[in-house]
């Protein structure tokens, strides 16, 4: 995806948890970093749900509502929390679609990616709490041919609910990925190979 004239420096694809939102500190950190490394690495941030997908959740479990309605909504709680990360990391822009994301990057920067567009468009995952925000940053790291994706998330958890069901099967094959606590953050520099 690479334009004319670009320079050849990789694209990373960084999702940012929602559940940051409730940890003191926790999102000025993690955004702080990435805004710093937007100075001179392309980066791409996919939000997570965060509160927002929580109240799709609540609303979900005592209104009927079927899994097509409640996953577009899921997605569009990502969009909300793709705003609240725009505003948090000095320098990002968001984009709502993969054809803006080269422009806005060039050489370096942070683009905020507000995914219900193009997952509508695309559609390639179940409609079902089965697939999350982490098969959403899987499928973006995949379809930008992202040289790594890095998953934010609020604590270290057992890697067998590390990430939702679907995102082994949605994250091709050979990309490199790495789930990383927020309190770890300090790591993702040399984890990217960036001196510190």
């Amino acid at each position: 995806m690479t334009r004319a004239g670009a320079t050849e420096t990789p694209l990373i694809v960084i999702k940012i948890g929602g559940g940051l939102s409730a940890v003191p500190g926790a999102l000025d950190s993690v955004c702080g970093t990435v805004s710093g490394l937007g100075r001179t690495q392309r980066i791409v941030v996919v939000p997570g749900g965060g509160p927002f997908a929580d109240r799709v959740r609540a609303f979900e479990a005592s209104h009927d509502l079927s899994a097509d309605a409640a996953h577009w909504m899921a997605i569009l709680a990502m969009d909300q929390y793709a705003h609240v990360l725009a505003e948090r990391i000095v320098g990002a822009s968001l984009v709502e679609d993969p054809g803006a994301i080269e422009e806005t990057l060039g050489r370096a920067g942070v683009a905020v990616l507000a995914p219900s567009r193009w997952m509508r468009a695309a559609d390639v995952l179940p409609h079902s709490w089965q697939a999350t925000s982490d098969s959403v940053a899987a499928f973006v790291a995949g379809a930008l041919d992202a040289s790594r994706l890095i998953l934010v998330k609020p604590a270290l958890v057992e890697s067998a609910s590390a990430v939702d069901p679907c995102f082994r099967s949605v994250l091709p094959a050979g990309l490199p990925s790495t789930i990383l606590p927020w309190d770890r953050i300090g790591e993702l520099a040399p984890l990217l190979g960036v001196a510190p």
